[in-house]
């Protein structure tokens, strides 16, 4: 028998027969969906370059299984921009060159983004380095890429500020 999956990836629902139960989710996203943006590092999950949000909350999608998840809200960095407009996040990266060879970027992006909405990165530099320890950098941009999640969440909570007053 083939175990169906049902997620909703990006917004977007799906029905998924998987061919072998102990897919990962990272293998899913990747193989089957075509979503290459999530990157295979490690495959360890220690590198953090396959991280997604499930149901809102960081994840290495190299250690889900993706049965375990289902009915679950995946986002990849696919899932983020709005059309042509950037995430705040993914605007501040491009800011404050938080990438070089770009290869552990959306795993950078998504984390920062599950960081900020799980109200941990605040505005203590040193606090967002623990945060988006979990990622790796092999190109050593970690000065852009703390200034990027400051920054974004400094306009992210002004936005939510904005819109509370309102």
């Amino acid at each position: 028998m083939t175990p169906t999956l049902n997620l909703t990836i990006n917004g977007v629902p799906q029905q998924i027969a998987l061919d072998d139960p102990r897919a990962t989710l990272l293998d899913l996203l990747r193989e089957r969906i075509g979503l290459t943006g999530t990157k295979k590092g490690c495959d360890r999950g220690q590198c953090g370059a396959c991280t997604v949000l499930i149901d809102g909350r960081r994840m290495n999608a190299c250690l889900a299984l993706a049965l375990s998840h289902d009915g679950a809200e995946v986002t990849t960095i696919e899932g983020l921009a709005d059309g042509e407009t950037l995430h705040p996040v993914q605007a501040a990266f491009i800011a404050h060159d938080g990438f070089q060879c770009g290869y552990c970027t959306p795993g950078q992006i998504m984390s920062a983004v599950g960081l900020i909405a799980e109200g941990e990165a605040g505005l203590d530099p040193e606090r967002v380095r623990e945060g988006m320890s979990g990622n790796l950098c092999r190109c050593a941009a970690y000065a852009g890429i703390t200034e990027a999640v400051l920054e974004a969440t400094r306009e992210m909570s002004a936005g939510t500020e904005e819109r509370e007053t309102a």
